[in-house]
């Protein structure tokens, strides 16, 4: 007779036979193929995922920690192209340490908060709830808990900030596994990967870091590629060679950017790129921005982008610039944060022209607008109404409009160099959405002019649609003039004998 005991049994039994064996973790902790679940069309790990797991076997087992004398850390990093299924291979990892290891402390970050908030922890929570251990844990917002041992026994997710890189401190599990998980491990910073080492001193230590090889320097280029390369267990997976990825579209992006491009190279192969980084406005320079503060001229005009959504996931949003200073302060003293409204509603547009309507009509100091800049693949007929309305300083720009400056491909690229000039001494908001968005773009060279990632090819990869650093872009569409004040005519000298 089969009793919750008995089950509760079995499921203890399958997991201890776990212990060394991630794939095998893998293979019997979900429902592959049952039918009314969301693994029911799918047939379990591909051949990367495979390889990566049964190395993870090996390692676990050539330590063979014995609950008391530490061994060497599990160190394990995968650079790959996007699409290959990191995301599922990260949170199975999770779950795997997790249920075969008690009191086990883990830590899971990734390279952005967004990204980390977007998607790596819904991913987490996604497999977790699935995983025949679920009802041991407590899946929360920010951690996973035991509900038994909740204080020792967990999983929770850390911002990478450099500045947060004291929080990885302090992580140990003598008798069981300290854990860290990177994901988007490029952008994770030397400091927190340097903090996260002194977790790997006792017991049974891993670490996992995953991603795209953005840059050709760092923590994450050393472990794959560099000086560090020998001390860890690391692979590279050609999106390609994935079950998981469009084949059709990878064949596109090579045929468009060439096999030898940095695009390609890191997007599709695995490889770190030829230059520095692939991203054109590299992240060192906005974290300098976000950490400045810059005080406007008096007469610094103020200047707001609208980048118009279209619908679905995508967001309107305006965001504001006066000078250098990113966060322009209004009346009342307080920043004119960026205002969004989400991208399905207000379809016929009425609420949105009312916002710039009042936003143009503002008086108060600190308030006027010299000029609004919008999209006008989605915003022209916005522009037009707010015309026929009388605000003349309204202005349609077309993102793939030819550029005013020769060396650059269109108006969208014109736009984010002119804005990666101005981050060398402009401030900008301490604000991750922002931050991360303005690093997403890829770029390349087309016959000497700057060609930037497309909006559609980002949100083609997995990334979220970059409304707000368009909209800040906007910002820089043309040149605006200080506003012109009344001027009193000067007095006339004095009558002179010569004239």
């Amino acid at each position: 007779m089969t009793t919750a005991a008995t089950v509760e049994r079995e499921i203890e039994d399958f997991v201890a036979s776990c212990h060394y064996d991630p794939l095998r973790w893998v293979r019997g902790a979900y429902p592959w193929g049952e039918v009314g679940t969301p693994l029911e069309d799918e047939p379990g790990p591909d051949a990367n995922q495979i390889e990566f797991l049964t190395a993870l076997g090996a390692e676990v087992t050539a330590r063979h920690f014995d609950g008391t004398t530490p061994v060497m850390p599990v160190q394990m990093a995968e650079t790959s192209g996007h699409g290959t299924g990191k995301s599922a291979l990260l949170s199975w990892l999770v779950d795997w340490v997790l249920s075969t290891r008690p009191h086990s402390d883990l830590t899971v970050t990734a390279g952005g908060y967004a990204q980390l908030e977007a998607r790596t922890w819904p991913a987490i929570q996604f497999w977790t709830g699935l995983a025949i251990t679920a009802p041991w844990f407590d899946v929360m917002e920010r951690g996973i808990y035991s509900k038994d041992f909740p204080a020792t026994w967990k999983a929770q997710i850390q911002s990478c900030k450099e500045q947060n890189a004291q929080a990885f401190a302090g992580q140990h599990s003598r008798r069981s596994t300290s854990g860290y998980f990177f994901d988007e491990s490029s952008q994770v910073p030397d400091k927190v990967w340097e903090v996260a080492s002194g977790g790997m001193t006792d017991g049974e230590p891993m670490i996992f870091a995953f991603g795209q090889m953005t840059r050709n320097t760092g923590a994450f280029y050393k472990a794959c590629f560099g000086s560090e390369a020998a001390r860890w267990n690391h692979r590279r997976v050609d999106s390609r060679t994935s079950r998981f990825t469009n084949k059709e579209k990878i064949a596109r992006e090579i045929l468009d950017y060439g096999i030898d491009s940095d695009f390609v190279r890191v997007r599709v192969l695995g490889y770190p790129p030829a230059a520095d980084e692939l991203q054109y406005i590299d992240k060192g320079r906005i974290d300098l921005a976000r950490t400045r503060v810059m005080v406007p001229l008096p007469d610094d005009p103020l200047i707001a982008g609208f980048d118009v959504s279209g619908g679905g996931k995508a967001w309107n949003v305006i965001r504001f610039r006066r000078g250098l200073c990113g966060n322009p302060l209004g009346a009342d003293g307080q920043p004119l944060g960026p205002i969004r409204l989400a991208g399905e509603k207000d379809p016929d547009r009425s609420a949105r022209i009312a916002l710039c309507a009042e936003l143009l009509s503002d008086r108060r100091p600190g308030h006027q607008l010299a000029a609004l800049f919008v999209d006008s693949a989605f915003g022209a007929a916005i522009v037009s109404r707010l015309h026929a309305l009388n605000y003349t300083n309204v202005y349609e720009i077309n993102f793939g409009g030819e550029s005013p400056d020769p060396h650059d491909y269109n108006r969208r690229a014109n736009m984010a160099r002119k804005c990666k000039d101005w981050l060398l001494l402009g401030s900008l908001p301490d604000e991750d959405r922002l931050g991360e968005q303005l690093g997403l773009a890829g770029y390349h060279q087309t016959a000497g002019k700057l060609v930037l990632e497309s909006k559609e090819h980002i949100t083609g990869r997995g990334e979220a649609s970059p409304d707000d650093s368009d909209a800040f872009w906007l910002t820089f569409a043309t040149a605006v003039a200080p506003p012109q004040k009344a001027r009193t005519a000067a007095p006339r000298p004095p009558a002179s004998r010569w004239g």
